[in-house]
């Protein structure tokens, strides 16, 4: 049998590949079997390494009792929160604290016209504020008895403007505008919307 020239080629490429195969596996040190791999580290290393997964373990436990001490702190912190659904239902859950407080006053404090604030506005990163503005007339005192009985509420209101003017002299009342806030949750807040 005689070979062509082709297959001659075929046969010195093949001789050629075997070759270079074989100079692989003998230089590049791997063989059929998993070579068996000593400790790297000594027993004393061992033993850090030990320690250390110890400390670590000792500190979760700390950090969730100082997770739930911060949680139960911020839980109490928004019980002062002003929940509703809307911004006019926080408006109107506002002013029935300001009502509410305003009528429990020796003698109640009576409102007239309120205004609303027009939209929430962003407090921080994690809340908003709604704003409500009334104006009454009352005594020096009563005023004071009235922005006492305010911060004693559960819930967390503050008072943003405060406008005095003398109504009668002769009864030494003074004319009151007082714009109140409350705290709501951010997801009240309008988003900006981005421009193009």
């Amino acid at each position: 049998m005689k070979l062509g020239q082709r297959d001659k080629r075929a046969l010195i490429v093949l001789a050629v590949a075997g070759v270079v195969l074989l100079l692989y596996y003998a230089f590049s040190g791997q063989s059929g079997q998993p070579q068996v791999v000593g400790a790297a580290d000594s027993i004393p290393g061992a033993e850090r390494r030990l320690a250390r997964v110890r400390q670590l373990a000792a500190g979760v436990s700390g950090r969730q009792e100082l997770l739930k001490q911060v949680s139960s702190e911020l839980a109490e912190r928004e019980k002062g929160v002003i929940q509703a659904d809307t911004a006019a239902q926080a408006q109107a859950q506002l002013l029935n604290v300001i009502k509410r407080v305003a009528s429990a006053q020796t003698p109640p404090l009576e409102f007239g016209t309120v205004e609303l604030g027009q939209q929430v506005a962003r407090l921080g990163e994690d809340y908003g504020e709604v704003q409500v503005s009334v104006p009454f007339t009352c005594h020096i005192d009563e005023l004071l008895n009235f922005l006492a009985d305010l911060t004693r509420q559960p819930e967390a209101l503050a008072t943003n403007e405060m406008r005095v003017s003398a109504s009668d002299a002769k009864q030494k009342t003074i004319l009151v505008r007082l714009a109140i806030s409350g705290v709501v949750p951010k997801r009240l807040v309008p988003q900006k919307k981005a421009v193009f």
